[in-house]
């Protein structure tokens, strides 16, 4: 592929940020045609249809044909050649790595889901980190010099634009994405993973057309994603969404972060393995019991399959967290007033179970005139949204400040 668009947006000029503008606009509209473009851009149709057509000429742009009208001329659709570069998202979570491939049209090509892999802040963990990044990137047959960006989720403190982790993979001064840089031979960006699973429901997921969007990943821990008109909110430092670090319980449980009281130590999936542990301890039933006796492991899936099985001290668990947490979601519908509240990560997979004790305590501690506004909807990505994230983020980091 010819890299003088690349090289062009390096340096900065003027026709780059608006053939950046031009792609970003294709990202999220899809195809259009010369004159919709010059008004979105607000630019002549002369200027938009010289640029279209360098781009095209640098393999970026397809022409689609005609698009047919009732009366009068056919114009041209343009828009981005699915061909003309490649971009791969790596999803880190636990137990597991979710890795994908998208063609510069946003589209799926490769998705290889549960990679097995130990998540621990080990040189060990980031050495098979890159191991199973390279061996994927092997396997696939584009043109690899095509493979424009790649994109890795990672839990905790993350700034997107210097690079750095500070969560996890923090080793030395130099920064995480610089490391794998070197050790892929590929550009690489990292960001934050419920960040990313957000960016993939705002793109490919459930939203549609609302701007102002609250994303709760309900997972072992519990972070939120934030997007206000129609941007992924980062913050200063890219540390925005640390919501299960809020100081709110008088509680004397010493949270992951090091400090006690944290809403996540009593709404998450870790606040709701540690419950069931408690409760089986002082005599309550499940289907589980058995394990815990015997001293087995009990993973937060074992959980959520339990209570998809009708265990009901599982459900009642479930429902617990749900209370707790919509009580704080209503919080933020106070604040953010958003169009619409996803419920995402690895819990959201018990569905109504955990949403009915969240919708029903945002109804009763929000603002009855506030929350009208606002739709709570179950994550429509479920375990691939931070994977889809991650080749949306990918794609976008080079042409958008997303």
């Amino acid at each position: 592929m010819n890299t003088a668009l690349l090289q062009e947006i390096e340096r900065g000029t003027k026709n780059a940020q608006i053939k950046k503008n031009i792609i970003n606009y294709y990202i999220k509209n899809g195809s259009s045609t010369l004159t919709e473009l010059s008004k979105e851009l607000d630019l002549s149709v002369p200027t938009v249809t010289k640029l279209i057509m360098e781009m095209h000429d640098e393999g970026y742009i397809d022409d689609y044909g005609k698009l047919e009208t009732a009366g009068g001329r056919y114009p041209n659709l343009y828009g981005l050649n699915p061909k003309s570069g490649y971009f791969i998202g790596v999803d880190i979570k636990q137990f597991a790595i979710n890795i994908g491939l998208i063609n510069f049209k946003g589209e799926m090509v490769d998705l290889k889901m549960g990679i097995p892999y130990q998540l621990e802040n080990t040189q060990k963990a980031l050495d098979d980190l890159c191991s199973i990044i390279t061996k994927f990137i092997d396997r696939q047959r584009v043109d690899k010099h095509k493979i424009l960006n790649i994109d890795v989720n990672i839990s905790g403190r993350v700034n997107p634009e210097s690079g750095y982790s500070y969560s996890i993979f923090y080793f030395n001064e130099i920064p995480l994405s610089d490391i794998l840089n070197e050790r892929l031979g590929y550009k690489v960006t990292i960001d934050n993973d419920t960040r990313a699973m957000t960016y993939g429901e705002y793109l490919a997921g459930c939203v549609n057309n609302e701007k102002n969007v609250i994303f709760i990943n309900i997972s072992w821990g519990l972070a939120i994603g934030i997007i206000i008109n129609g941007k992924i909110y980062t913050g200063k430092s890219g540390f925005a969404g640390e919501f299960g670090h809020v100081k709110t319980y008088d509680n004397e449980i010493l949270c992951h972060c090091g400090k006690k009281g944290c809403l996540e130590t009593e709404a998450s999936g870790s606040a709701m393995h540690r419950r069931l542990y408690e409760q089986v301890s002082k005599g309550a039933s499940s289907s589980l019991s058995a394990q815990i006796t015997n001293e087995e492991p009990i993973t937060l899936d074992d959980i959520i399959e339990a209570v998809n099985k009708e265990d009901i001290l599982c459900i009642d668990l479930v429902e617990e967290i749900g209370q707790k947490l919509g009580s704080q979601i209503a919080g933020l519908i106070n604040i953010f007033n958003p169009e619409m509240v996803i419920i995402g990560g690895t819990v959201s997979a018990t569905e109504d179970y955990i949403m009915q004790p969240i919708k029903t305590a945002v109804k009763k501690y929000s603002l009855n005139l506030v929350n009208k506004d606002s739709t709570i909807v179950l994550s429509k990505l479920k375990d691939k949204a931070g994977v889809i994230g991650a080749c949306m983020l990918a794609r976008s980091k080079l042409f958008d400040n997303y």
